[in-house]
């Protein structure tokens, strides 16, 4: 059986550093099964991947910051019924925590700390994604 090659999407890792010092990352749950997952969503055209990242990011998760051009990393994420999709990961810090957006009544979001995040998650690349990003906060 012949498969297609992975698809692309944008992700947005949300983030904030608490008064502590300690770093947090917004997860929402998907749309299907409730699982925990960061926003993505599909490339727009004349939209760079960090527009996108910040887009979904506001539309999912109800959030506004600072998005960083260039991704953090890539992760992979299967679907059942394709090849899978290749998503670049771009970070953003968030500045805003919105009570009113699109897909509120969809989704549940909640800060975990960075480790605890990475459990959540069922992505393997992208559990590493946000280990690599806490670590990195931490030499800061």
């Amino acid at each position: 059986m012949l498969r297609r090659p992975p698809r692309l999407q944008h992700a947005a890792l949300c983030y904030r550093v608490r008064m502590d010092g300690s770093l947090e990352i917004l997860l929402i749950t998907s749309r299907d099964t409730g699982r925990w997952v960061v926003p993505k969503g599909w490339p727009m055209k004349g939209k760079r991947a960090s527009e996108v990242a910040a887009r979904e990011a506001f539309e999912e998760a109800g959030v506004r910051g600072s998005c960083q051009r260039r991704p953090l990393g890539h992760y992979f994420y299967r679907k059942r019924m394709d090849g899978g999709f290749t998503i670049p990961c771009n970070t953003l810090e968030v500045t805003r925590l919105l009570r009113d957006f699109p897909e509120k009544d969809e989704r549940k979001r909640v800060w975990f700390g960075y480790r605890e995040a990475a459990r959540r998650v069922v992505e393997p690349s992208l559990r590493e994604q946000i280990l690599h990003f806490g670590t990195l906060c931490l030499v800061r």
